[in-house]
């Protein structure tokens, strides 16, 4: 093995070494992207199901799969907002369809405009989300509990205002809220793709946003670094009350009936599609693009299981499959990160000892390089 000639020094010449490959960092990264696996499930669950049914990628499917990624994309960034601050929201598909009852109400029988509906509607999940605040910051009511009240409470409502009776639109503005497109994408998937966006920036560039993480991650903590944990936990309530609120609108617009069946399930999807993404149950780990992707893979496997014909009946057993394996991985990989981190907090308590042992006999260059 040749001798080295270089002659800068110690650290010039270690960090020399350890300087990556060109190439090398950008495909260790991408394969180190916690996102990675669904990304990929959802290339390769699309290209096999096109594989055997050519109609899977035709333009009128992949129109009517951007509406259901919508409804389920929304609801799902709403939802996991809530888990990252460790808590949990099972009211949205409940409200969602109180949310389409009450703006078809709003627009059919009192005869407002739609701009005031839409307002009057988000107005009152805003509030039903600020009760969910209040009720898990103030009383400390376990969040299961107040947001299965506002999921039966919710049910019964959007019936008492219809009596069982669906409200029919006749309206086309409503309807064009989710039925119109721009520049051929449908609006539902443009106002996807702007709350994601919005929920992106926030989460991952905004100073709330990384409170947020906080706050799930450890809330006595955050609390003791000056985090206003009330507040934070507050907003995600509220947001996911109102997410769930523009989605019960876009599902009646698309149906033209303000109907109280509407929904039925939608928050086990949403919890599955935040889950398959990479958030923690437990709180304080996900990203939106996890989210975004655990939601395609959700619509992808639902529509494939559409156009291959299988019973409604089994569509449900894949549904509770995939998000049991979701939630295995999501405990694995809490159980590695945390041994990942005591790891790294042994190392760390080793590292700061040697110095102070080496001291007498080590030179100050000798003991920057074992410090690093």
């Amino acid at each position: 093995m040749p001798v080295s000639t270089n002659t800068n020094g110690p650290a010039e010449a270690l960090g020399r070494t350890q300087r990556p490959q060109p190439g090398r960092g950008w495909t260790r990264r991408l394969a180190e992207t916690p996102e990675i696996g669904v990304i990929t499930a959802c290339i390769a669950v699309f290209l096999g199901v096109w594989a055997d049914k050519n109609r899977f990628a035709d333009p009128g499917n992949l129109s009517e799969m951007s509406r259901n990624l919508a409804e389920f994309g929304i609801l799902a960034l709403g939802e996991s907002l809530v888990i990252l601050t460790g808590g949990i929201d099972l009211s949205v598909g409940a409200l969602a369809a109180l949310s389409g009852v009450f703006s078809a109400w709003l627009f059919v029988q009192a005869g407002l405009p739609l701009a005031l509906c839409i307002l009057l509607t988000i107005l009152l999940c805003a509030a039903v989300g600020a009760m969910h605040g209040l009720f898990v910051t103030r009383l400390n009511v376990p969040p299961f509990v107040i947001t299965l009240v506002t999921f039966t409470a919710a049910r019964g409502g959007a019936e008492a205002i219809t009596h069982s009776v669906p409200i029919s639109i006749s309206g086309q503005a409503f309807m064009d809220l989710s039925q119109q497109s721009v520049l051929g994408i449908p609006l539902p998937a443009l106002v996807f793709v702007l709350v994601a966006a919005a929920a992106w920036f926030f989460l991952e560039r905004m100073y709330l946003g990384r409170q947020t993480y906080a706050v799930g991650g450890n809330a006595e903590a955050a609390r003791l670094a000056g985090v206003n944990v009330g507040r934070r936990v507050m907003w995600t309530y509220v947001t996911s009350a109102v997410l769930a609120g523009i989605v019960g609108i876009l599902i009646a617009g698309r149906l033209g009936l303000g109907d109280p069946s509407v929904a039925n399930g939608y928050e086990l999807d949403a919890i599955a599609a935040a889950v398959i993404g990479g958030v923690s149950l437990l709180g304080g780990q996900g990203r939106v693009i996890g989210i975004v992707a655990g939601s395609v893979l959700l619509v992808i496997i639902n529509d494939a299981l559409i156009v291959l014909n299988v019973s409604p009946y089994y569509q449900q057993i894949v549904l509770g499959a995939v998000l049991g394996v979701a939630i295995t991985i999501d405990r694995v990989r809490a159980k590695r990160l945390g041994r990942a981190r005591r790891l790294v907090r042994a190392r760390a308590g080793r590292a700061t000892q040697l110095p102070a042992e080496a001291a007498p006999e080590d030179s100050p260059s000798e003991l920057r390089t074992t410090t690093r």
